[in-house]
Order: C-alpha cells, then sequence, then structure tokens
C-alpha cells in the first residue's frame, strides 16, 4: 500500500509513526510546551531523528471542552513551524487542522498532508485539497469537541464509523482527490466511550477494509487513563500496547507523542504481522 503525497511517494507496506506536535497552550498531552516557533522546530527535528515518518501540527486543541480559537491565531501557530519544516527539508509535514483557510495557507507553505478531525466537511476543505496534490486524513468524531465526550451513542459504533468514513471518501473522490491520496482514522477517543474506542480497535480490520491506509491515533489517551487509573505522563506501556494491537489488526499509521518508544513496537509488530 502506498500514499500520494507531493512530490513523492510514501511506501506503507509495513506501518510507520507519525510525531504529534501540538503548538497549542491547552492540549491534553503536551500544551504549552512547543508553542515558541524554535521549540517547535527542536521538538519536531527530534521526532524525525527518533523515526517518525511524519510530523502531526496542531494549533488548536480538539480535546474534551478545549475552546475554539480563531483563523488568525491558528495560522500564527502553525504558519512559522511548517515554513521552518519546509525549509530545512528534516521529513513529511502533516498539518492537523479543519479550517479550510488554514489548509489554504498549510499547503502553500508545504504541508504533505492534511489531517483533519472533521473529515474535510467545511465549506471550502475539500475544494482545496482537491485543487492541491497533498494527501488527506479523514477521520470519523461524533459531536464537537468542546461537546463530544457527552454521552456518545451507537447503535453500531463498527457500522457507523465504516459507513461515515465511506461516505467522506467518496465525498474526497468526487471532488478529484485520488484515492491514493486518502487516509481515514476511526477517531478513537473521539465522541466515544471506553466500550466504543475497545470495540473499535477489536475491529479494527473492518475500517481497513475501505481499501485505504488507517491511521491510528491512541497514544496517551483517556481510555488509557479509565483502564489504567494513570495520569498522562504515565501512560507510555498502555500506549505501546494499544499500538501493537493496531499494527496487528491492520493499521498502515500510528499516531505518537513517544516516537521513539512507538517506532520500536511498531517495528517489532509489523516484522510479526509482515515479516522481515
Amino acid at each position: 500500500m502506498h500514499l500520494s503525497l507531493p512530490g513523492q511517494t510514501l511506501d506503507l507496506g509495513t506501518p510507520i509513526v507519525m510525531g504529534v506536535l501540538n503548538v497549542t497552550p491547552d492540549s491534553f498531552s503536551d500544551g504549552g510546551r512547543f508553542v515558541e516557533p524554535e521549540h517547535a522546530f527542536a521538538y519536531a527535528d527530534q521526532m524525525f531523528r527518533h523515526g517518525a515518518a511524519l510530523v502531526d501540527i496542531g494549533g488548536e486543541s480538539t480535546r474534551p471542552g478545549a475552546s475554539p480559537v480563531s483563523v488568525e491565531e491558528e495560522l500564527d501557530r502553525i504558519v512559522p513551524v511548517v515554513k521552518r519544516l519546509y525549509q530545512a527539508n528534516r521529513g513529511l509535514i502533516s498539518v492537523d487542522t479543519s479550517k479550510p483557510q488554514v489548509m489554504q495557507a498549510a499547503i502553500e507553505h508545504g504541508a504533505h498532508l492534511i489531517n483533519d478531525v472533521n473529515a474535510l466537511q467545511a465549506d471550502g476543505a475539500l475544494e482545496i485539497c482537491a485543487a492541491s496534490d497533498v494527501a488527506v486524513c479523514l477521520m470519523h468524531m461524533q459531536g464537537q469537541p468542546r461537546t463530544m465526550q457527552n454521552e456518545p451513542h451507537y447503535d453500531d459504533v463498527v457500522a457507523e464509523v465504516a459507513g461515515f468514513l465511506q461516505q467522506r471518501l467518496q465525498a474526497c473522490l468526487a471532488a478529484g482527490i485520488a484515492r491514493e491520496r486518502i487516509v481515514v482514522d476511526p477517531g478513537f477517543g473521539f465522541g466515544k466511550t471506553l466500550e466504543h474506542n475497545l470495540i473499535l480497535l477489536q475491529h479494527l480490520d473492518q475500517i481497513c477494509g475501505l481499501g485505504v491506509p488507517v491511521l491510528a491515533g491512541l497514544s496517551r489517551k483517556s481510555m488509557l487513563g479509565l483502564l489504567l487509573d494513570r495520569p498522562v505522563d504515565e501512560r507510555l506501556a498502555g500506549s505501546l500496547a494499544l499500538a501493537t494491537l493496531a499494527v496487528c489488526r491492520g493499521a498502515s499509521i500510528i499516531r505518537a507523542h513517544d516516537v521513539a518508544e512507538t517506532a520500536d513496537a511498531v517495528r517489532v509488530a509489523a516484522a510479526v504481522v509482515y515479516g522481515l
């Protein structure tokens, strides 16, 4: 399996790691650590050296209850980091945004992938991405970040998530975004209870059945807090267990905060699943 990106093709024959870089003051795990562009660039460079194939830059927190930010503020946070990383040519750049204006700026400054928790549903988002050659990641979320954990409900979480992602995949194809440019993400923790998350992971192969690469973002999630009764900074072992399980169930991209450790876990799991 391959993913088409601007000027190159990414081989997903074995799974890869996407590093998380939040340039926000209020993200659930590392908020406030990388708001200065120099700090953000240095950390991104470290993640690439530790084995990340992509670094995912987010300028607006999507944790439950997070406050929205303006387009201007998100641009001020993201653009300097994207520009610096692109100029340095350290590795592939993903931008985590749902705002079409931010997508456009990210694309203009060198982003390779747009990672949208809203699955390109905002007015103009599909058209902006279709007019470029960036890859896109479509995520499922029930509700909105501010309210998504207020009693989420599904009759059949796997079928409903897969159905939504199939619908958005078709919308992308109809807009002119080639299948080879599309990734899907079931959205662990986004409008889902602990039970929903576990069922989705158990049946992740059904999401993989959509025929495009699947991204799994399980790192440090609140489901681990519920399972292990541990704070965010003590969830590494649990995160590695979830990453390993996701690889075994077909995920192609593992989104992670702890890149070096996750890259090792993914490499071992991939050797078992796909061979040396």
